[in-house]
């Protein structure tokens, strides 16, 4: 019986903590900063979208500045750019989610892990794409931050990974930050709209909130 006991013991110390987790990330997820519905002076148009897990901000080219398209390989056909921010393990050793290991999933979510951001580009909107109305301070400031997300060389140059790519219209980039179960691809999205003073969650590592105040902003 005492054994059980222990036995019990030790199964709910171990489930109290994504436990816990769970429930402070729906909190602060529902936790709306940045609640202002004046839309007069927000003449831009940026979006974001997501897989089913992994939220990006999609740029048109007309909206980026040119520190962020110097250095990449685009084609004049090319007039969106979608951002996503996210674990090197998962990049590089994964094609799908079904191939990211247990071992992978603890190491990204405990262990501090280098990062890469993806960028991948369009020549049309697509339809799950979600618009988030920008002022020209704010478009500034969303430039400014993933600008600041890919890591430099000692020439102040991106820092591609040749032969990494998806697609035939996508590449990977080195990236700063580092990834955890605090700081996620989406909580990387999220920060971007905070800090560009766009609507977003307190803090969220998932993506469907996100997805849910624009789409309620924009109806």
């Amino acid at each position: 019986m005492r054994l059980v006991k222990k036995i019990l013991k030790s199964i709910g110390i171990i489930l109290i903590i994504p436990i816990t987790y769970l429930i402070i990330s729906l909190i602060s997820s529902y936790i709306t900063v940045n609640n202002s519905n004046d839309l007069t002076k927000k003449k831009h148009s940026i979006y974001i979208a997501s897989n089913g897990i992994h939220l990006e901000i999609i740029i048109p080219k007309t909206e980026l500045d040119t520190s962020i398209l110097n250095g990449l390989t685009y084609t004049e056909q090319e007039q969106f750019f979608s951002f996503g921010w996210g674990d090197k393990t998962f990049y590089i050793e994964t094609s799908t989610w079904g191939s990211f290991t247990i071992v992978n999933k603890c190491k990204a979510a405990f262990v501090n892990t280098p990062a890469l951001l993806h960028v991948i580009r369009y020549t049309t909107m697509k339809s799950n794409w979600v618009e988030i109305k920008m002022s020209s301070s704010q478009i500034r400031k969303i430039n400014s931050y993933i600008y600041n997300t890919f890591r430099l060389d000692a020439s102040n140059k991106k820092i591609i990974l040749p032969g990494l790519r998806y697609y035939k219209n996508d590449d990977f980039y080195e990236a700063t930050g580092s990834y955890n179960c605090f700081n996620t691809c989406n909580t990387w999205v999220n920060t971007g709209l905070k800090q560009s003073d766009a609507k977003a969650c307190l803090w969220t590592p998932f993506d469907f909130r996100l997805l849910s105040l624009h789409k309620a902003y924009n109806n």
